[in-house]
């Protein structure tokens, strides 16, 4: 067993992290706001053709301090610095934030050698962009979250196809249809960093603190 975990570790040691290209990030001239840059970077990504550059890691935590992640997508970025994902209330994230309203979201694009972290408080965006943002998504899901019960114990695959059916048929009836607990949050920023992975572990890295409704950056050490 000891042994290969050895095998293991070196495997690990072994494996490539950056590509052999890396891009500059000239960080004195870096824009005066994180959004800016930002979508910059995400234009960036889009251009090269990396897989989901629109996926983020956003980490929550309970009323007694428990943290969990997730993959998810980011709906939206606005100029004001707020950051958009949705979920079900009664999801593990949604009744995390109803608890506890700190969160944070990564992206992080590998092909770039490029992290963007962001961390602040989450709130929903209200109940007419909530539907709209439910109402956007395609049929099928739309009736997945209908079907609800995210995160809870499933009785086999013939439970989740039979409630899917039922889902399904609520939605080809009522196409206006909105789930009652969808919501659209907004992540508003307090802080943003920028990192740009260097081969010679000289990382780059950018920091935006919002402080009285305007943005300041520093470098921060790799």
């Amino acid at each position: 067993m000891a042994g290969a975990a050895g095998r293991m570790r070196e495997v690990l040691r072994g494996l490539a992290v950056f590509p052999a290209e890396l891009p500059e990030f000239d960080v004195k001239s870096a824009p005066g706001d994180p959004v800016t840059l930002f979508l910059s970077w995400l234009t960036e990504a889009v251009r090269d053709n990396i897989l989901g550059p629109h996926a983020m890691t956003l980490a929550t935590a309970d009323a007694a301090g428990r943290v969990s992640s997730r993959v998810l997508i980011c709906k939206d970025v606005d100029e004001d610095g707020r950051w958009y994902f949705a979920s079900d209330v009664e999801s593990v994230k949604g009744r995390d934030l109803a608890a506890n309203p700190s969160a944070a979201a990564s992206f992080y694009w590998p092909q770039h050698g490029r992290q963007v972290r962001i961390s602040g408080e989450a709130a929903s965006a209200g109940s007419q962009a909530s539907a709209a943002d439910f109402l956007a998504r395609l049929p099928a899901s739309r009736a997945a979250a209908l079907a609800g019960h995210q995160s809870e114990p499933l009785a086999g695959p013939a439970e989740l196809a039979e409630a899917f059916r039922r889902s399904q048929a609520e939605v080809d009836a009522n196409p206006a249809l909105v789930a009652p607990g969808w919501t659209l949050y907004a992540l508003s920023a307090e802080s943003v960093e920028f990192w740009q992975a260097d081969h010679q572990r000289r990382h780059l890295r950018l920091q935006y603190q919002r402080t009285a409704g305007a943005w300041t950056s520093r470098l921060l050490w790799p």
